[in-house]
């Protein structure tokens, strides 16, 4: 399971909120690029680099912060917030950007998210399904839609999307623990078995799943395990590094033990 620290940025600056709300913003570091410097040399790969201006303003906005990590770095970002246009992420891609997420376009533009899936490939293009209580959330969370989560995921699941990161809103921020049943009922119901056919005619089931990606509340170190073992294919940590919950050694530890 890739382990994979986030960086928020909101006027250049990395902050967290607690549940998506624009007023808990917390600034923990005036320079992102130094954070991520620190991530790099813990062993850290990747990184989820969120656009909170962006997010709010609807359309990509902290695209230098980006480009500063990823010329100044190795790590490889995933990049999201207020990505709605062709030119959005034509700009993201040049910056940068290893993956982009998009979210609320993927709900109210799908054209326009699917040509993305299409134009860049499905190993570039994250679906971003955050949701409270099990409804789709949109527009940095400041609005809910009517759609339900896991047939949401499941839609886009069978149009080609591989990658998604699930965020609970009610956990985000929160270091209270991640929605373990909640993604334990994602992955159980994207999970596919594929009849393989060998060339000496053996036949075989093959798993084919999406690679979930699991985001908000993670609080101690000892959940990261258990997110592993239900077949998370990454795990998204905010506000348990920047509040010391979880350390950087640790998380180097763990990826020195599991490769």
């Amino acid at each position: 399971m890739r382990l994979i620290p986030a960086i928020d940025i909101i006027d250049g600056k990395c902050v967290r909120l607690s549940k998506g709300d624009y007023n808990t913003k917390k600034i923990y570091n005036e320079d992102p690029v130094e954070v991520a410097k620190e991530f790099e040399a813990h062993g850290i790969q990747n990184l989820h680099l969120v656009d909170l201006d962006g997010a709010k303003s609807k359309h990509i906005v902290n695209h230098n912060v980006l480009e500063s990590i990823a010329s100044k770095t190795s790590l490889k970002i995933d990049f999201g917030g207020g990505l709605k246009t062709d030119e959005d992420l034509h700009i993201a891609f040049e910056s940068g950007a290893h993956q982009i997420t998009g979210g609320s376009i993927a709900v109210k533009d799908s054209d326009v998210f699917l040509g993305w899936l299409e134009n860049y490939g499905p190993n570039k293009i994250i679906l971003g399904a955050d949701a409270q209580d099990e409804k789709v959330a949109v527009s940095g969370w400041q609005e809910e839609s009517n759609q339900e989560l896991v047939p949401f995921i499941q839609s886009y699941q069978k149009k080609g999307i591989r990658y998604v990161i699930c965020t609970d809103i009610g956990k985000d921020g929160m270091l209270g623990g991640p929605s373990f049943e909640l993604y334990k009922k994602i992955i159980s119901k994207t999970m596919k078995h594929e009849t393989v056919v060998s060339g000496s005619g053996v036949e075989d089931k093959e798993v084919i799943g999406i690679n979930l990606i699991a985001s908000g509340g993670i609080s101690t170190f000892d959940e990261l395990p258990k997110l592993a073992e239900m077949g998370c294919e990454g795990t998204i940590i905010g506000k348990a590094i920047y509040e010391n919950r979880i350390s950087l050694k640790q998380l180097e530890a763990y990826i020195l033990q599991n490769g």
